[in-house]
């Protein structure tokens, strides 16, 4: 019987959250595999705290969508 493929650890697609109309995060997606060990660098004011919130879902996003193994955070 062939194994059934789990679905990537976190799965962003067409993120965006904004604050008073300013965009933190915009429209951002990638795909991390299971196993996998990355890193998340950018510039200062980048939106890299803003969407670590919402991959925690300790923040809403404005629209787009983010699961963790296959389970949606909203």
């Amino acid at each position: 019987m062939p194994e059934t493929p789990h679905p990537p650890a976190i799965e962003v697609s067409h993120l965006v959250k904004t604050f008073a109309g300013v965009a933190a995060v915009n429209d951002i997606s990638f795909t991390v595999p299971r196993g996998e060990i990355i890193g998340f660098l950018g510039p200062n004011g980048a939106g890299k705290s803003t969407t670590m919130r919402i991959l925690t879902g300790y923040l809403p996003a404005t629209s787009g969508m983010v699961s963790i193994c296959g389970f949606p955070v909203a």
